[in-house]
């Protein structure tokens, strides 16, 4: 029986997952207009609100009351084309598309409070995570059906909300320590095409139709942070930020599911109750700021994420006749083969008066998922990334300003490994070119 598998169906899972463990992922991979226009090397300055993220022991240098609000647009572009060799004719171009123009809109609300000279308590709300994608689906109808079909939706939505109570505390005049407990909530929604299912008798291949997924989450986790500041013009932090497990519970639709019900011997019922334990990896940076006179500073962070612990998810099904379906297809588990990952980013800012910054920054951001599990829906590649912004302080107001452009690296999956190789069995062949630009806003008051 597993010999006759679903080609396709449930493949949103996977882009699902993928996304989701970048969400912590694509954790943004910065939060604030400071930090992102240093190129997200903050774990060693850590000296604004949203040090909450980077490094929590940066809080105890807070010594007034503290609000803080950021906002960010995240506007990822990706190009796709798909070509098939056909004998006798050469390569022939099934598919040249280009992602809708989608905002993913992200942000921070944070209050500081000192209790005493050495000790600052205070609460954020945040999104770490938050991304998406959309298609014209008149010009993916080649791959959208057995037969062409223009009305299938493709397009994603993720984020992941974080609520986090944190505390930290001045040691002494040069070391700082501090932690939080992050609440995490997750959210997903996909569509796409649920694809083919082989079977033995003609037409040989079933359309499964549009396929849709909602699911929702709570996770907790932690983070701890240490600064030390050896001087005015020296500092050097370190992050930790623990593994957190997402347990997530909704429903997928897939249309035409019910022409399967003969390899369970009963009905299939189109849409399907599915829950899923996500684990968001583990998190450790290092970093250090050097300001080597009163107006310019530099800082350098070595960020290590580990990725190789997303290996197998499981997914589990109540309905009876999906938990058959699912065993004797094997689409109950999904390998993901993640790699670990280390970020090395820089940065710099430059006081050009007391009261206005110039910054910049850079970092190469590798992709820790491989070709074999590479989709339209998962906004994901090896970038170059680079940085830039302005800020302005006065009166106890500070006004931030960034942009992030990541330059991504072009991917390319032939047809035929797809067909030959069943390595790529989850993967969708063509060539993927994406860019992604954010734009950062800040705005925070000490009083």
């Amino acid at each position: 029986m597993k010999k006759a598998r679903i080609i396709v169906v449930l493949v949103v899972f996977l882009a699902f997952l993928h996304s989701l463990v970048l969400a912590n992922g694509l954790n943004l991979n910065g939060l604030g207009a400071k930090a992102v226009a240093m190129g997200g090397a903050f774990v060693g300055l850590a000296d604004d609100f949203t040090a909450v993220f980077w490094n929590p022991a940066g809080i105890a240098q807070f010594d007034k009351k503290y609000i803080g609000f950021y906002g960010s647009d995240i506007i990822p572009y990706m190009d796709y084309s798909l070509d098939v060799p056909v004998p006798g004719f050469g390569d022939v171009n099934l598919v040249d598309a280009s992602s809708r123009v989608s905002h993913n809109l992200v942000g921070m609300a944070a209050y500081y409070q000192p209790v005493s000279d050495n000790l600052v308590v205070g609460f954020a709300a945040y999104v770490p995570s938050g991304l998406g994608i959309e298609w014209d689906g008149a010009d993916l109808a080649a791959i959208s059906g057995v037969r062409p079909n223009p009305n299938i939706n493709w397009k994603s939505k993720i984020f992941i909300f974080s609520f986090s109570p944190v505390v930290a505390y001045k040691v002494n005049d040069q070391l700082s320590v501090g932690m939080t407990l992050n609440v995490n909530y997750g959210s997903f929604n996909t569509s796409q095409w649920a694809g083919a299912a082989a079977v033995p008798i003609p037409p040989f291949a079933l359309d499964l139709g549009q396929q849709n997924l909602e699911m929702t989450g709570w996770g907790i986790g932690a983070t701890f942070g240490v600064l030390y500041k050896p001087s005015d013009m020296f500092s050097i932090g370190a992050t930790f930020r623990t593994p957190s497990k997402i347990g997530f519970s909704g429903e997928t639709t897939v249309s035409g599911i019910g022409q399967l019900a003969p390899l369970v011997g009963s009905a299939l019922e189109t849409t399907a109750d599915v829950e899923a334990d996500v684990t968001s990896p583990m998190w450790l940076s290092a970093g250090i700021a050097v300001k080597p006179t009163q107006s310019l500073t530099f800082t350098a962070d070595a960020q290590y994420t580990q990725w190789s612990k997303v290996d197998v998810i499981n997914l589990s099904f109540t309905d009876p006749a999906w938990v058959l379906l699912m065993e004797q297809t094997e689409g109950n588990k999904l390998a993901l083969k993640w790699d670990s990952r280390v970020q090395i980013r820089f940065g710099a800012e430059y006081k050009l008066t007391e009261k206005f910054a110039l910054r910049g920054g850079y970092y190469h951001d590798p992709s820790a998922a491989p070709n074999i599990t590479r989709n339209i829906l998962l906004p994901i590649t090896d970038f170059n990334c680079f940085a830039f912004g302005v800020g302005y302080e006065l009166d106890g107001v500070r006004i931030d300003l960034g942009a992030e452009y990541l330059a991504g690296k072009e991917k390319s999956i032939s047809y035929v490994e797809t067909i030959a190789d069943p390595e790529y069995k989850d993967a969708m062949a063509g060539v993927y070119d994406l860019k992604i630009l954010a734009l950062e806003f800040c705005i925070g008051y000490k009083w």
